[in-house]
């Protein structure tokens, strides 16, 4: 059965709301001065250099961006695993996977400690389960 475009779009972009929500509560207001901190201490030419609009509207957009691709991950495995939260919750480890080593290069260059890396990406499998979840609840095949 072909995957059912619209409908990824549809659940991708609920996903993105949660992941951005999730962003902006976590890593920006509780974990966000944790963060810079932990920034500045290795590069202090980032100590006092904040978001612009730009970096922002780029960060939100991305985070879209990433809802939509879980809820088609979800779309391409649904065939196999069968629909429902056991299949999204493998879209989300695939997607947090993935960040997770996209991102380990923070650690290397010691511009976040293992404990704030620890607790940003237990946070970010917790929102990707909730953000897939709502997404494969939206999605639906064409024809059913």
């Amino acid at each position: 059965m072909a995957i059912n475009t619209g409908k990824v779009i549809v659940g991708g972009l609920a996903a993105g709301l949660i992941m951005n929500v999730s962003g902006f509560v976590v890593q920006g207001m509780m974990l966000g001065p944790r963060m810079m901190a932990e920034m500045a201490a290795v590069a202090p030419s980032l100590a006092n250099m904040q978001p612009g609009g730009g970096e922002i509207a780029g960060r939100v957009l991305t985070q879209f961006v990433v809802g939509i691709m879980l809820v088609w991950i979800y779309a391409l495995i649904r065939p196999r695993l069968g629909p429902g939260p056991k299949t999204a919750m493998v879209s989300a480890l695939i997607v947090w996977i993935f960040g997770f080593l996209f991102y380990l290069d923070w650690l290397y260059v010691g511009m976040m400690t293992p404990a704030t890396y620890a607790i940003v990406s237990l946070v970010m499998i917790v929102t990707l389960a909730i953000a897939g979840w709502v997404g494969a609840m939206l999605y639906k095949e064409e024809g059913v």
